[in-house]
């Protein structure tokens, strides 16, 4: 952005001899009684102790600032939806799972936009008494709830759906089970064994597992549906995904593939497309070498650590995990999420671009900072440093 310039301009005023002369003056001057000298310490002091008192207010101002909008917010009490704001949310299903605490059914709240904020719901259940239990299911809920009507809903068999699953985007076949038990009246150990016989689900002959060919959406079943016809139903509407989406039959394990990866690592839907074109840069020997994509969300998948993308340098250093793409080069063993529409779509549609990192700088936003040289990444990672520093309860 160019710099924005100011001319300050200076306007002075001439005097001139009257016409007198001086001699003249000098003589009424000297008639004059004498004039006393004025000071101007005193302006002086004046000017001096307004600068201080200016500057211990401005200092005040600064240093107070954040304990002033403390005792505010905490008068106020935390962000939460108002009535009016109430009246315009809209159906939203939500999946509670079996052993889910206070602060994981929160964070599910706060994510499908049923409350307004963490400390709004978090702080209704802990004065709560006795303490709340939640039976783990999927909830018929409305987003924009005022936090306190939200968990009165929970509380209350009405809002519990039976024989209904929710499966977000990018969950991890395992997950997805639990969440069909948790649902349905079908036994876990059944959708294990179902799920093992993995040929008879007309998969692509790659596939060992139905990782990635279980369709995230919400799912009404009857009571009578089985394992077996469960999860076949997820895997047809992954075949129907990616027949909208324009893929052929031959195309659909590399296109699942790379789809759970951006699924996985992608914040925000604009940046899955960007995110597809890093991982294929870092395919293309002209200009990533190694071949080694180096995500830590396979890394974590192949340790069996489905809800993190996040690893330790001796997991990234293990040879012994088919998953590891920082030892590994090339395309990945397999899916390792369940993607969506829109991840199959960047997979198959990458944004046009040279770059070859990426880094979310801002985990409320999502706000992820991508780059091509080194130097660039290397300047987005100290941005995410410091708000990490600013951020400890994300460390």
């Amino acid at each position: 952005m160019p710099a924005n310039t100011a001319t300050d301009f200076l306007t002075a005023t001439e005097s001139y001899d009257s016409g007198r002369d001086r001699a003249n003056r000098r003589s009424l001057l000297a008639d004059e009684p004498p004039r006393e000298k004025r000071s101007h310490k005193g302006a002086w002091g004046c000017l001096i102790v307004f600068v201080v008192l200016a500057a211990l207010v401005a200092g005040a101002y600064f240093f107070l600032q954040g304990p002033i909008s403390q005792i505010v917010a905490a008068t106020q009490g935390p962000a939460d939806f108002t009535v009016e704001e109430a009246a315009t949310g809209e159906d939203v299903i939500v999946m509670i799972h079996d052993g889910d605490g206070g602060s994981e059914i929160t964070s599910t709240l706060v994510d499908r936009g049923v409350v307004k904020s963490f400390d709004a719901f978090y702080t209704i259940l802990l004065q709560t008494t006795p303490e709340p239990v939640f039976q783990p299911g999927a909830y018929q809920l409305k987003t924009k709830m005022v936090a306190s009507t939200a968990l009165d809903a929970l509380l209350t068999d009405d809002a519990r759906l039976n024989q209904t699953v929710v499966v977000p985007e990018g969950t991890a076949a395992v997950d997805v089970l639990q969440s069909i038990s948790e649902g349905t009246d079908i036994p876990l150990a059944d959708l294990q064994a179902a799920a093992a016989n993995v040929g008879s689900f007309g998969l692509p002959p790659e596939a060992t597992t139905l990782e990635g060919f279980l369709f995230p959406a919400t799912y009404p079943f009857s009571p009578d549906d089985t394992a077996q016809t469960v999860l076949q139903a997820m895997v047809n509407r992954q075949f129907e995904a990616l027949d909208s989406a324009g893929v052929a039959v031959a195309d659909r394990w590399s296109t699942i593939v790379l789809a759970s990866l951006i699924q996985r690592e992608a914040g925000v839907s604009d940046d899955f497309y960007k995110v597809s074109r890093v991982f294929l840069n870092r395919l293309d020997p002209a200009q990533w070498e190694s071949g080694l994509l180096q995500s830590d969300a396979t890394v974590a998948y192949g340790t069996g650590k489905t809800h993190l993308v996040t690893t330790t340098n001796a997991e990234r250093g293990d040879a012994g995990n088919p998953y590891n793409t920082y030892v590994h080069p090339g395309r990945l063993v397999g899916p390792i999420s369940n993607p969506g529409d829109v991840a199959i779509d960047a997979a198959l549609h990458p944004a046009d671009g040279s770059w070859l990192f990426f880094v979310t700088v801002n985990l409320d936003t999502r706000e992820t900072v991508f780059s091509t040289t080194v130097a660039e990444h290397d300047a987005a990672v100290v941005v995410w440093q410091n708000w990490m520093r600013e951020h400890p309860e994300y460390g």
